[in-house]
């Protein structure tokens, strides 16, 4: 039975001094539903070489590239500060079969540390970014993907099982996402319009988005051959829960 992973993740307080956390959940895939027949996404991973060194999720391939491969957690930021300590000449992180997150607050920081590393962030034919993870592709200095590249979002949930929508759209809490997002050079209409679509289905599903559709969303041409999926489409994940409840 597939893990579900989840854990609080504090972002201070709304108006009403009330504190709430966020429930961050790692997506498993499963299959999708398309129409009225069913159409696996689960995939065999790329291909990857032999790790030189790991660090937690991280894995050095050589001394210019690391991977990502498994969920980010609490020990993710000083895991990958080790890292760029002993690989210095890094310049590419890998996205290769990546989940999502245990923490979100940490998640958020080593995607700000992508970022002032310099870092490009690449997601090869097959590999598989979602929820949390998303937010480190879209941290890399410049951003590559492959045609198979696949991602998926959904809504976060936060301790009392309330979600995004649930809050009122100036509540401060949006503002941590839709903040990190223009720090990744989003405008502030499109971070807020990137916002609203990672939460346009519920915590409990998922949004596959194709290689086409991220391409659109970071202002990179597709190529006309690539077959897209429409987000005004949404496919949905099903995810397996059994024995969890919020």
């Amino acid at each position: 039975m597939p893990l579900l992973l989840a854990i609080f993740a504090c972002f201070g307080a709304p108006a009403a001094a009330q504190q709430y956390v966020i429930v961050e959940t790692v997506i498993i895939e499963e299959w999708v539903e398309v129409g009225a027949s069913r159409a696996t996404p689960f995939h065999a991973a790329p291909a990857m070489r032999p790790a030189v060194a790991s660090y937690g999720s991280f894995r050095v391939l050589d001394d210019g590239t690391a991977a990502l491969v498994g969920t980010t957690t609490a020990a993710s930021p000083d895991n990958f500060a080790r890292m760029l300590r002993d690989y210095p000449g890094l310049k590419t992180l890998e996205l290769i079969e990546c989940p999502g997150t245990e923490d979100d607050v940490a998640n958020l920081e080593v995607g700000r540390m992508i970022r002032e590393a310099g870092l490009t962030t690449h997601v090869p034919d097959n590999g598989s970014v979602r929820s949390g993870a998303v937010e480190l592709f879209l941290s890399g200095k410049e951003r590559t993907l492959d045609d198979g590249a696949r991602f998926a979002v959904h809504s976060w949930i936060d301790d009392l099982g309330q979600q995004a929508d649930d809050y009122a759209a100036d509540a401060p809490i949006h503002g941590e996402y839709v903040g990190f997002y223009q720090e990744m050079g989003f405008s502030a209409e499109d971070a807020r319009a990137f916002y609203d679509m990672t939460n346009s289905v519920p915590h409990d599903t998922a949004l596959w988005l194709s290689a086409q559709d991220m391409r659109s969303w970071i202002g990179q041409d597709a190529p006309a051959a690539e077959d897209a999926v429409s987000v005004a489409a949404p496919k949905l994940a099903y995810l397996d829960f059994d024995g969890v409840s919020f």
